[in-house]
């Protein structure tokens, strides 16, 4: 085929919903994209894959609701963004070429002769049962299955679909938007002689947080699903298989499911405790309120490295002095080996598995609080209180290390190595989002977390804050945090008692439990 254009359409099917679902290549081809063109059901949280710059068309279609776009003009600007010579990323929910009209993209693309490619996608049908634990397939109850569409028109006086074959000559029946004609197609099913005690699940929203199941037979299925109130987007599964969710059905157990968590941490920061609470089913809102970057003036640690053999301590109290820190020594032409001599303590567990990350153990932590105050208290309890320390830290930080060491005869030398400064440009969503209830618990990792959420939020008072959060949870990573977030007027659901990301993940589960 002879193409007019540099350009090129990839049509990626992005899976189900979970994002961990999208094949390699799919997240390979979001990385480098020119222009993004995606549906409703393709997950949002895939865009932060795409480089900054990129252009995001939304042509989204719900079932029964208002078209983004019609098929004809998706088509249209397939070619036209392709013929700009973009590299172009067709981000379709499910598997592009089952019930997706990936097919009909495609021939328009033939027609006009644009280079294409296209991604296979986990499809809706085998994602839903799986997630529900109803295997589609099994050898004691069926070897067949089929895909069937449900959205046909129940006015039509004839249907595409061979309801006298398919009622009873296939085992496992997989239906695709099919909640506004479910009646039509249980009562098609049984009078071609489908046994009206088959059991049916229907799920909806299948693999993410909102997923939903429900279950009944083809003679009680419509009213079980109108009396829940489920609506599409929803995936029919009929077939002997559904009993088997009984003892198969793992993903609803997670203890998290259906809750939206909001982390408040860096982006660089915030993986680990997005990766824990979304392994629990949480729906997790990144939403950054802090952003590093290197203290305006290097000034006190260059001068404290020069004379870094005068120091007995250098302390680390976070994962961010750490990096930072090594960041300096690098551009200095310095590493680990310039601090020989030189005892190193660690605030807590995390800090000083960073450490490692950098060829050094910790040598000592604090005995049981993780805080500053802990490192403090140990270090003079092991008889060092006297000695001379060099404090790696943020430009504002708490002054409760410094000044008990001090106190205690020590001398403490800060040595500022990073800062922390307020992003910009997301206030109205914070507040949107808030207001219209769809936050069931935010995380704070630090004062700086909730202190530029606080301003973020606009709360020009303290009611009015209360009022936002009013119903919302509201967890704490240690007692320093939850000072500073009391002193608000906001009241604390949750705190750890070691002041670590996976202690606060697992009182976060025992909240909701």
């Amino acid at each position: 085929m002879t193409q007019t254009t540099a350009g090129k359409v990839y049509l990626v099917g992005s899976g189900p919903g979970d994002p961990g679902l999208i094949t390699v290549k799919g997240r390979s081809l979001l990385e480098r994209a020119e222009v993004v063109i995606y549906d409703y059901l393709a997950n949002r949280k895939f865009l932060q894959y795409v480089p900054q710059g990129a252009e995001f068309i939304y042509v989204g279609k719900k079932g029964g609701g208002v078209h983004a776009h019609t098929q004809e003009e998706i088509n249209g600007m397939l070619v036209a963004k392709a013929r700009e010579g973009k590299r172009v990323v067709r981000l379709k929910g499910g598997d592009p070429f089952i019930f997706g009209r990936g097919g009909e993209e495609i021939e328009r693309l033939v027609e006009e002769k644009i280079a294409f490619e296209v991604v296979p996608g986990v499809t809706a049908a085998t994602a839903a049962a799986t997630y529900a634990g109803i295997p589609i397939t099994h050898r004691r109850f069926t070897a067949t299955v089929a895909f069937v569409t449900g959205h046909e028109d129940p006015t039509k006086k004839t249907s595409n679909i061979a309801w006298d074959k398919l009622a009873t000559g296939v085992g496992t029946l997989v239906f695709y938007m099919g909640i506004k004609n479910l009646p039509t197609i249980a009562e098609r099913l049984m009078r071609h002689g489908r046994d009206p005690e088959t059991p049916v699940a229907v799920i909806r929203w299948a693999s993410t947080p909102e997923h939903r199941t429900v279950t009944g037979t083809l003679a009680t299925i419509a009213e079980v699903v109108a009396a829940a109130g489920i609506r599409p987007p929803a995936v029919i599964v009929v077939g002997e298989v559904v009993n088997l969710r009984e003892i198969m059905n793992w993903y609803e157990h997670k203890p998290l499911l259906g809750k939206r968590i909001m982390v408040t941490r860096t982006r660089s920061q915030a993986s680990d405790l997005v990766c824990r609470l979304e392994e629990l089913g949480a729906d997790c809102i990144e939403f950054a309120t802090i952003s590093l970057r290197p203290p305006d003036s290097w000034e006190a640690l260059d001068r404290a490295m020069a004379e870094i053999a005068s120091f007995d301590w250098l302390l680390f109290t976070s994962i961010n002095a750490i990096s930072f820190f090594f960041g300096r020594l690098h551009d200095l032409g310095m590493d680990a080996r310039n601090l020989i001599g030189v005892k190193i303590a660690a605030v807590g567990s995390a800090t000083a598995e960073a450490l490692r990350q950098h060829g050094l153990r910790a040598d000592l932590l604090p005995d049981g609080e993780f805080t500053g105050k802990g490192l403090a208290r140990t270090l003079i309890d092991c008889g060092h209180g006297g000695e001379r320390f060099l404090l790696p830290r943020a430009l504002k930080a708490a002054e409760t290390l410094p000044k008990m060491l001090t106190n205690a005869g020590g001398e403490v030398v800060i040595a500022p190595v990073y800062q922390n400064v307020r992003p910009e440009g997301r206030e109205e969503d914070l507040r949107a989002m808030l207001e219209e209830g769809k936050v069931d618990m935010v995380t704070f990792t630090s004062s700086s977390t909730f202190t530029n959420f606080m301003f973020m939020l606009n709360a020009g008072d303290h009611e009015d804050a209360a009022t936002l959060l009013d119903g919302v949870g509201i967890a704490s990573i240690g007692p320093i945090t939850s000072r500073t977030i009391e002193e608000a007027g906001i009241k604390v659901d949750v705190q750890p008692e070691r002041y670590t990301i996976a202690d606060l993940v697992a009182a976060i589960t025992s909240y909701y439990s």
